[in-house]
């Protein structure tokens, strides 16, 4: 029997972000392989956004989930941030942490992990504040479409963020190569395109529900970058893949591009 890609409307009514985060990113104490490619996702993204030079003025994190980590070491490079996702509860989790509302998730143990990485300039407080400052909104996203913040109007991104969204979001690489076709138009000619993604993973579990996941090659994530009008300044691969019992990756991938063309161009 042929599997079928998981819809968008499975996504919105089967996706529960608490079981999401309680999986993959519930950073205790306890060794497991989710928290190891945790570590590995803070630790590119401490290099990208803090010894790297992707910087500027605002950042557009696509695909966010109900997730914060992404933001952690790109808050000290952008003076403003956008956060955006497909499912409705997972922007309804987003906006619990920025508010401080009751059952918000804690972030508090990755948050520290951030600060020692990045040699506790700030206290993890203070690093907690300076995200929800830097958050200006949060927006519906659906990658698949020309427009993929609606009728919403946003300036033009010096960066784009993308983590752990793009294969579960396309169903096949002509979706894929189409959904980053559509990313650009929010992107300045000379912008940053920062992913990180799973290789080679066809599915990923959230509690008992099975997601699908589009099964990803280096060579068909360079080739779709490069054809939707970036360069490739980095990419790196790491070994590590997700407990067998949750997804069946074959490693992740750490991507920056560069949107071709001038930044004068832009008027």
């Amino acid at each position: 029997m042929v599997s079928t890609f998981t819809s968008k409307d499975t996504y919105l009514s089967h996706f529960n972000p608490r079981d999401y985060l309680e999986k993959y990113y519930n950073f205790g104490s306890t060794h497991s392989a989710e928290n190891e490619i945790l570590r590995h996702l803070l630790k590119s993204f401490f290099k990208i956004f803090c010894l790297g030079d992707v910087k500027g003025d605002l950042l557009i994190d696509i695909g966010s989930g109900p997730t914060v980590y992404q933001l952690l070491s790109a808050c000290q490079s952008f003076r403003e941030i956008i956060v955006t996702d497909y499912v409705d509860q997972n922007l309804h989790e987003l906006k619990k942490w920025l508010h401080k509302e009751p059952g918000a998730f804690d972030w508090s143990p990755v948050v520290t992990y951030v600060c020692d990485l990045e040699g506790n300039r700030i206290q993890s407080w203070e690093k907690e504040e300076k995200l929800r400052q830097a958050v200006k909104r949060v927006l519906k996203c659906d990658v698949t479409q020309s427009q993929p913040l609606g009728g919403v109007l946003v300036p033009l991104a010096d960066c784009l963020l993308s983590s752990l969204c793009l294969d579960a979001a396309c169903p096949d690489l002509l979706t894929y190569r189409g959904a980053l076709k559509n990313l650009s138009s929010l992107l300045k000619p000379g912008g940053f395109l920062v992913i990180a993604d799973a290789l080679k993973s066809s599915y990923y579990m959230v509690g008992e529900q099975r997601f699908s996941s589009l099964s990803l090659s280096q060579e068909a994530v360079k080739a779709a970058v490069e054809e939707a009008g970036y360069s490739i300044e980095q990419f790196e691969v790491i070994s590590r893949s997700y407990s067998s019992t949750v997804a069946d990756n074959e490693g992740l991938f750490f991507l920056v591009g560069r949107k071709l063309g001038r930044r004068d161009d832009v008027l």
